[in-house]
């Protein structure tokens, strides 16, 4: 189900989640990923990381995919290209989350279609951390 801009369904998926994945969440404090990370985490979510190519991001550790999240995840939020989305969604599937969430910017019809198949929620050119703050307040 592709959930574009349904504010009740984005508010409940907000305020029942409490374990955010974060894919492509990056090391370097500029990036966005690093930035929303940090905001999410500040609000009260349990956020882990999840990107390859980083071993730990301010002591914590990193983790090199979905799979290796230690506990149950919401939400993945997706911090990839538009082209490297329906990998993380057929990745997702696996995990079942409550939701995969693309950030701004970042649409795959491939990807819409995977998740379909599924029945795996999907939120796609979307900014998390500015519906949070729109439907939920910091």
């Amino acid at each position: 189900m592709l959930i574009t801009r349904n504010d009740h369904v984005i508010h409940d998926l907000l305020k029942t989640a409490r374990v955010i994945a974060v894919v492509g969440h990056s090391d370097r404090t500029y990036r966005t990923s690093y930035q929303i990370a940090g905001y999410l985490r500040r609000v009260g979510y349990t956020v882990y990381p999840v990107n390859p190519e980083v071993s730990s991001i301010n002591g914590n550790p990193c983790y090199p995919s979905l799979a290796d999240v230690p506990e149950p995840i919401d939400i993945v939020n997706v911090f990839r290209r538009a082209e490297f989305l329906p990998d993380v969604v057929e990745q997702a599937v696996k995990v079942a989350p409550k939701v995969v969430w693309a950030q701004l910017g970042i649409t795959s019809d491939e990807a819409a279609r995977i998740a379909e198949a599924a029945n795996l929620p999907l939120v796609m050119d979307m900014c998390i951390k500015v519906e949070h703050r729109r439907l939920i307040g910091a």
